[in-house]
């Protein structure tokens, strides 16, 4: 593949296109000068390859090690997370049906934390909260690692409830 390439004129400064790089000094058409067009550098398929496998790889490696930095930013922030495991139904006494939500608190540190108390949010079709129940786990402390399990009744009946979202109360706030 041809490649058009630019040469100038080292006296005038006309600019000259030529298809190849000639054998023999080449003469401006303007002002007579004559001058060796230089060779252009040679590039190696392996080396252009090598050059860009170089690349994809430190950005990989720099990826990697954003992802693991945010990681153990959260980790340091959030050692404690609530997570639903599975949500199922009961029908009580009283013939109503109430969800039962399964699920565990997680300690992701590599340090003993206090469990702090549960909050289980209720939320309507329109995203408003229709109610939020606070509950101890069965654990008061989690290993680095471990995980306590809990499970709650809500005291709500299913009706209009279309999500329920689980948080470690950690400010023991009342909302």
């Amino acid at each position: 593949m041809n490649r058009r390439m630019k040469t100038v004129c080292n006296f005038c400064k006309t600019e000259y296109s030529i298809d190849n790089v000639p054998n023999m000094p080449v003469r401006c058409a303007v002002c007579g000068n004559t001058w060796v067009v230089p060779r252009p550098a040679r590039r190696s398929p392996w080396l252009v390859f090598i050059a860009a496998l170089c690349a994809l790889m430190a950005a990989v490696v720099f990826a990697v090690a954003v992802i693991a930095q945010n990681q153990i930013t959260q980790i340091r922030e959030n050692p404690l997370i609530a997570q639903i495991d599975e949500i199922t139904t009961v029908t009580g006494d009283d013939d109503v049906t109430r969800f039962v939500v399964n699920g565990r608190v997680i300690n992701r540190s590599d340090q003993i934390y206090g469990v702090p108390g549960v909050k289980i949010i209720s939320y309507g079709d329109d995203g408003a909260v229709i109610d939020a129940q606070r509950f101890m786990p069965p654990a008061t402390l989690l290993d680095a690692g471990s995980s306590a399990e809990f499970s709650h009744i809500l005291s709500v009946p299913m009706a209009g409830i279309e999500k329920i979202a689980v948080e470690l109360d950690q400010n023991g706030d009342n909302k």
